[in-house]
């Protein structure tokens, strides 16, 4: 099995770091692409690649090239069921993939006044209230997903699920614009910045030049 991650700058692009954990958490052996953003070639750079010009996009022998994030995480649950990447628990995967249809689709604006950006380290200026709803949204969902499921390890759902994938760059948001937030979502955030995989990714990100 031969697969091709490509993806944008680690720093800046949340959703390339989503796929990029997809495919870690599966175990899967890959080839990583990274195609830089903000430039001029970039567009048809990723065009080349993908048919929406747009990261992440995961090449596959079996299955052609896969261009969406959810896709891409259904794609890896069912070609490697042995990585048990959704929870077994039908009631805790249909949760956790309501949880990652609302990130993939909501939250609009966090994502538009908290861009990731893993070097940065200082707190808006002022915060508006739609941010603050969202925030608070985020912390009502991760707390209900802990409450619930949550009991057997400190993950969403008790052990690493494409669910964290799925909120790694937020946790990346809330740390990098100060966000003062409740214990349980604090040690959640912390949580998220210790897993290996994440640290890999956050330290290339901090080394990237911009």
């Amino acid at each position: 099995m031969s697969l091709e991650l490509v993806i944008g700058n680690k720093n800046y692009s949340s959703w390339s770091l989503r796929g990029w954990l997809l495919v870690e958490l599966s175990g899967a052996a890959y080839q990583e692409t990274l195609v830089p953003l903000f430039r001029a070639d970039t567009h048809a750079r990723l065009l080349e690649h993908s048919p929406t010009g747009k990261v992440p996009v995961l090449k596959t022998e079996d299955a052609g090239v896969i261009w969406d994030s959810l896709a891409i995480a259904e794609y890896l649950a069912e070609r490697f069921p042995e990585a048990g990447l959704w929870p077994r628990d039908v009631a805790a995967r249909a949760m956790a993939r309501s949880a990652c249809a609302e990130m993939h689709s909501g939250f609009g604006a966090l994502r538009s006044h908290m861009p990731m950006d893993m070097q940065r380290n200082a707190p808006l200026a002022s915060v508006t209230d739609e941010v603050k709803h969202d925030i608070q949204r985020i912390v009502a969902l991760w707390a209900g997903c802990r409450e619930r499921f949550g009991q057997g390890g400190p993950y969403l759902f008790g052990q690493l699920s494409i669910a964290d994938a799925y909120f790694a760059p937020v946790a990346s948001r809330l740390r990098s614009y100060g966000v003062q937030l409740p214990a349980d979502a604090a040690a959640y955030v912390e949580t998220i910045f210790q897993w290996p995989a994440f640290q890999r990714w956050h330290q290339a990100a901090l080394e990237e030049k911009t």
